[in-house]
């Protein structure tokens, strides 16, 4: 029998039931950034489905930090009540509920992908974007957004967003923190020459990109209860060898420096700075190596993601010490049992919630 996947672990003083974490994924279903029933089913079923870890999409801590009208967003004490309820069941079927702060920056004011994704005029709802410098995401399929470096008032604000965001998130009873550095949104642009030729101590030099990235992540931890961990998710790579861009050793270089900030666990992602990118391998679990290359680094927990489909796959990079958690996206919207399912194929016998024990697999 294997069980590495389902062998709890314990960051800080909460523990997580396995190693199974459902990876934010956005549902742009919100109404002017309030929870809808949706986002309780969506992550209530991922719940019961048996995943230790529910995160929940990218939620924004103010309106201009939304990537579009369709974002959750936490930036007032009535957005969060939105989503006590929720926060409640995932925790009454026995997973950790996990909130992702996020602001969208350049990549914001677009519409939802159904409705075409492109930039919104400003004539039709749209807003100005900010960045760590006045230059627009290249968007491939429209006008590029009005975009504004930040000042450093902007940046106290969005500073203060993430904090006061944070404490929400703990008063309704998040159990995880996670800050979102990664895609292409505000902390990766800071990070990244590609979106930040800043020429004050916010631009330039490796640690003048990450100074500001590492303020928010401080900011956050500073409220966070001090049992409850910390995540920061990161883009390890932009995928653009042919310019001065952010690489797996810059990734490296920041991981022990997110830990001493605060992050109990990096989730290790990659690209979306720049739609030049180019994605050499996308094939199961590929992006595996580059959280193990960030684990080596430091001596914080590692999240890996994507392409992980299969119980065995998830099981192994557990059980190899290649990760400390198996991050699952598209393979939770495909089947929101799949922890319930891996547990069986595994041969762990688990607890299922007794309204489902006549549905256990034989």
């Amino acid at each position: 029998m294997t069980d590495s996947l389902f062998t709890p672990l314990e960051l800080r003083e909460t523990e997580l039931p396995n190693r199974v974490m459902v990876s934010p994924m956005c549902q742009y279903s919100a109404d002017d950034g309030f929870a809808t029933e949706w986002h309780r089913v969506h992550l209530g079923s991922r719940a019961v489905g048996g995943a230790g870890v529910v995160m929940t999409e990218a939620t924004a801590v103010s309106p201009a930090g939304r990537i579009s009208p369709g974002d959750l967003g936490i930036w007032s004490d009535d957005h969060a009540e939105a989503l006590s309820d929720t926060v409640e069941f995932m925790r009454e079927q026995g997973a950790v509920p996990g909130i992702q702060l996020a602001h969208a920056g350049r990549k914001a004011s677009v519409e939802r992908p159904w409705d075409g994704g492109g930039p919104i005029p400003e004539s039709e709802g749209g807003w100005e974007t900010l960045a760590p410098s006045a230059v627009p995401y290249p968007h491939p399929d429209g006008e590029p957004v009005p975009t504004r470096a930040m000042t450093r008032d902007d940046m106290e604000r969005v500073i203060e967003q993430f904090r006061l965001a944070a404490e929400r998130a703990r008063d309704v009873g998040f159990g995880i923190a996670e800050v979102h550095l990664a895609h292409g949104y505000l902390l990766h642009e800071f990070l990244s020459p590609v979106a930040n030729d800043r020429d004050d101590e916010y631009g330039g030099s490796f640690e003048n990109r990450a100074r500001f990235p590492l303020e928010v992540v401080e900011a956050v931890r500073d409220v966070w209860p001090d049992d409850r961990p910390v995540f920061a998710r990161i883009s390890a790579t932009d995928w653009l060898p042919d310019r001065p861009s952010w690489d797996l050793d810059d990734s490296a270089r920041l991981a022990p420096l997110l830990a001493a900030a605060g992050a109990d666990l990096i989730d290790v992602s990659s690209g979306g700075i720049h739609p030049d990118q180019r994605v050499p391998e996308s094939g199961p679990g590929y992006q595996v190596p580059y959280a193990e290359r960030v684990s080596e680094a430091t001596d914080a927990a590692v999240g890996a993601v994507g392409g992980i489909t299969t119980p065995e796959q998830a099981d192994q990079l557990i059980r190899n010490d290649r990760a400390d958690l198996a991050i699952v996206g598209r393979e939770h919207l495909r089947n929101p049992y799949f922890t319930l399912e891996a547990a069986h194929e595994l041969g762990v016998d688990v607890e299922w919630p007794v309204q489902y024990e006549r549905g256990r697999f034989r």
